[in-house]
Order: C-alpha cells, then structure tokens, then sequence
C-alpha cells in the first residue's frame, strides 16, 4: 500500500525497515507520531510499541492499530515510561534533536536489549560551504519526490523542533556515544545513524 502522505521523513522508512534485524522480537518506534512507521514494523517484528508525548498523535496512531501493534502516551526519556532492555529494535525518527542529543542517545541505548540494534534518522543544520551546498543538492529531489507523491502533507499537530546541532558535531558525537556506528549523511536533509548494541560478555 502506498504511504497517506509523504515528508523527507517518510521517505526514509524504507532504511529504517532495512535496518531491522532478522528474527526481532519486539521493536519500539520512539517519536512514532500518528503510527505510520510503527504500522510498517509490523511486518518486521513479532511485536511493535510506538511511543509519543503528544496525546493528540498517540489518539491518530490508535484509529488504526494491527494486533501486534501497542501505541503507548509517554517520553521515551522517562524511565518509568518503557521497560528497559526490551527492545531488539528500536528507531527514532527525527526525534534525537528535540533535545540534548548526549541524553537522546543515553535513553534510546538504555530500550535496547543487549544484542539490538538502534535506527536513528535525524536533522542537523548547516554550517559550512559544503553543508549548504549538499543541502541546496536535495531541494529539487525533495520537491519532485513530494510531487510524485501527490503533495500530500502529514497531519496537523506534528511537534516540529530545528536542530540544534551541525553534521560534524553530530557525527563526533555519535563516534564517541556510540562507538562502531554507521553514520551516513543523507541528501534530503538528515543523516542516518546504525548502532548494534554489544551482548553482554561472560556467562
């Protein structure tokens, strides 16, 4: 089925679909918003769990629900709020930004059981020549992606927050937080960061 509407966002989905491992268990959608993304997961793992601060989102992401798909109201940097070391999956989709990104990193690798894999999609902005000119690079690309899409628009209500950091200091961040990470920069405006978390040595 195609996607209700397209954003820079969504048309990363297809990543971060690839990026969950074989035999997942469970998979946690931090940020999902109205549950777009959580919905695809289902398919991919034995269970989902999509998570926002917004009641308003976590209200949209419930009018359609598959059976092994639970959207719970809370802030993933609360550790009341989800179990840790549940999660063989666990993805952010421009989420990392709204707030300090060593404190963003510290709880989505607290959710990660040992062995799981982490899925950021994030935004940094522009600091240098080069940074602006890879940005201006994606301004046709998104513009006919959202025209092929058919110009739909995500709903109304979505937090919106700019990022608060710039691509090299995301990227020395992540090296240093999370250490053996893919970090890939991506044309339309975000990067895109893997991480395995190590399995606990001994018996």
């Amino acid at each position: 089925m195609s996607d209700p509407y397209w954003n820079q966002d969504v048309h990363y989905h297809r990543a971060v679909l690839t990026a969950v491992p074989q035999g997942c268990r469970a998979a946690l959608d931090v940020g999902c918003g109205d549950g777009l993304l959580a919905r695809k997961l289902a398919d991919r793992a034995g269970s989902v769990t999509g998570v926002d601060r917004s009641p308003d989102m976590i209200r949209l992401a419930r009018q359609e629900t598959p059976p092994n798909v639970t959207f719970v109201e809370g802030d993933y940097l609360d550790t009341a709020a989800l179990p840790a070391a549940a999660y063989d999956f666990v993805s952010a989709v421009a989420v990392v930004h709204h707030t300090v990104f060593e404190d963003a990193v510290a709880a989505l690798e607290r959710l990660l059981t040992p062995g799981g894999r982490l899925m950021i999609v994030g935004l940094a902005y522009d600091r240098t020549f080069t940074d602006w000119v890879i940005s201006g690079c994606g301004m046709p690309a998104s513009r006919l992606r959202a025209l092929l899409k058919g110009g739909k628009r995500g709903p109304a209500g979505m937090p919106l927050e700019d990022p608060n950091m710039h691509w090299t200091q995301i990227r020395e961040a992540a090296s240093h937080l999370l250490p053996g990470c893919s970090f890939r920069r991506r044309l339309l405006w975000r990067y895109t960061l893997v991480w395995d978390k190590p399995r606990r040595s001994g018996p």
